[in-house]
């Protein structure tokens, strides 16, 4: 499993760089992402103005349909919670979601 995670991590890393707008670092040893999405706050997407990253998290299940946490609950306004415990059909298919929706706002 730790090869799988390894892999699944890398993956969403790759992926995850290439979204409008994310600053992403590679986790070291959980498997979550914290990007970075400040890009977006204050910003008014879709109808949905963006406060904070709960804003955020909740305009891309809406419009990606694709979960995530807000960082506002990890003690950062400007981050947003992935995980990537999922196969990776399932991640590629989120991060190409969020990547074609976020492309219209750039």
């Amino acid at each position: 499993m730790i090869e799988a995670f390894k892999k699944r991590r890398d993956l969403v890393y790759d992926l995850m760089k290439e979204i409008p707008g994310f600053k992403v670092l590679l986790p070291k040893s959980a498997f979550y992402f914290f990007p970075d999405i400040s890009f977006y706050i204050g910003k008014t997407l879709n109808g949905t103005e963006i406060k904070d990253s709960d804003d955020f998290a909740m305009f891309l299940l809406e419009n990606a349909h694709v979960g995530c946490v807000g960082g506002v609950s990890f003690g950062n306004p400007n981050c947003i919670r992935f995980s990537y415990a999922t196969s990776e059909e399932n991640l590629i298919e989120a991060m190409k979601r969020i990547k074609t929706l976020l492309e219209q706002f750039n």
